[in-house]
């Protein structure tokens, strides 16, 4: 593929995953629809696009994936919207992405993976800006929404590395986002007595799931092959960015100097782990 092809397809995969954190986050302040509806309809919207576009393909989604990957996917998912009744965009992707980083690197480093002295200071110094983030204070993020939105982030960490040399990634995805449309429909009948939505909530809740989430991995994937692995790792450091542009534009968010700060000591550490690897490798 042309590189002006693998960096249109990079650039409209970064613009998808970021607009998940946005969907939602507007879906939850400004409609009426609630958590749990809005898991449900993301999981069940992101299922049927992925089994669609797989179907095309001529391709078979529901032997791929596995209930495991599709547990890890539904523990993301119902946090991940429970976190965003409080968070602002900006600040639930950032702990999102610091803490599913930090979950990868820290299960490398479990299994013999060593860090070099770069890679240690990386490490410390993106771990130093989650808890900096977090500090009890006028700009803090809700705790509660916090500690969910990392849950998420430990959660999508673990679907990642569960994933990781996948034959058919975009099928296997395909067939987790199957697995999960019951789990999604067994939070909607225990939150029962609390469910509430509306059309505008709906529809937020179906972009994220068929368009940020299921297009938004088939592009990805489709990129995937043009990227070096360094360059696809190093790229995803933009989707927090995007997210808190986004989150300024559409949602008018403020940028604190706190989110500022911490995007700086999070995203930077993460690239000089980043950076490390792919040096001694």
């Amino acid at each position: 593929m042309p590189r002006a092809g693998v960096f249109l397809l990079t650039l409209l995969a970064m613009l998808a995953f970021a607009a998940n954190s946005v969907l939602c986050r507007a879906a939850l302040k400004d409609t009426a629809i609630d958590a749990a509806s809005f898991t449900a309809v993301r999981l069940l919207a992101g299922a049927l696009a992925l089994w669609l576009i797989v179907a095309l393909r001529n391709g078979h989604a529901a032997g791929e994936g596995s209930w495991p990957s599709a547990l890890a996917l539904f523990a993301y998912a119902a946090p991940f919207s429970f976190a965003y009744v409080s968070l602002s965009a900006g600040a639930g992707a950032l702990l999102l992405f610091g803490a599913v980083q930090a979950t990868m690197i820290l299960w490398g480093w479990w299994r013999g993976e060593r860090l070099n002295a770069r890679q240690l200071a990386g490490l410390a110094l993106a771990l130093g800006g989650l808890a900096y983030l977090m500090l009890p204070g006028i700009s803090a993020p809700p705790l509660g929404g916090a500690l969910l939105m990392i849950a998420a982030g430990i959660a999508w960490g673990a679907y990642s590395l569960r994933g990781r040399g996948a034959a058919k990634p975009l099928a296997a995805t395909a067939g987790n986002f199957l697995r999960t449309v019951p789990l999604g429909i067994a939070l909607a009948i225990v939150a029962w007595p609390w469910l509430r939505f509306d059309i505008a909530g709906i529809a937020y809740a179906i972009a994220s799931g068929a368009l940020a989430s299921g297009i938004g991995y088939a592009i990805w994937y489709a990129a995937l092959p043009g990227l070096r692995a360094a360059s696809a790792a190093t790229v995803q450091l933009s989707v927090p960015v995007i997210v808190a542009l986004g989150g300024v534009l559409l949602l008018g968010e403020p940028v604190t100097l706190r989110l500022a700060l911490a995007s700086v000591a999070i995203l930077g550490g993460i690239a000089l782990v980043i950076a490390g690897r792919h040096q001694s490798s």
